[in-house]
């Protein structure tokens, strides 16, 4: 039992680990991030829904989750193949080509939770 629960630790802490590692070392991260601390802010001052909470919860996940199995991908890829190779450098294209898809509807997602909630706050203010 406590080989489990130090194999549950270890894995946890390598988990974390990987996060840490790519926010400190991938530029994209830390604007996928820096969005996302935007979005809960103007959550909290727009009070929008907690479905609407909901929503962005699961975009959240999905972009960061995205943008960290990118980098996975990458340094997999640089690692097997440190010279440039045409399908190395498509996988590395697709990864990065999946994350920015999954930001682009994030984006249009939170147009459609966030437009109508600044108009009318701009209409109550003017």
């Amino acid at each position: 039992m406590d080989k489990k629960r130090n194999s549950l630790l270890s894995s946890f802490k390598c988990a974390f680990s990987g996060i840490f590692s790519v926010v400190k070392n991938e530029r994209n991260i830390k604007i996928h991030l820096l969005a996302m601390l935007l979005v809960i802010i103007f959550g909290f001052l727009l009070k929008i829904s907690t479905t609407e909470w909901i929503v962005c919860l699961i975009l959240f996940a999905l972009v960061i989750g995205a943008e960290l199995i990118n980098s996975g991908i990458e340094t997999t890829v640089d690692l097997a193949m440190p010279e440039k190779h045409e399908k190395a450098k498509l996988a590395k294209d697709v990864s990065a080509g999946a994350v920015l898809f999954i930001a682009i509807i994030a984006v249009i997602i939170g147009a459609i939770i966030f437009a109508p909630k600044i108009i009318l706050f701009i209409k109550e203010i003017l």
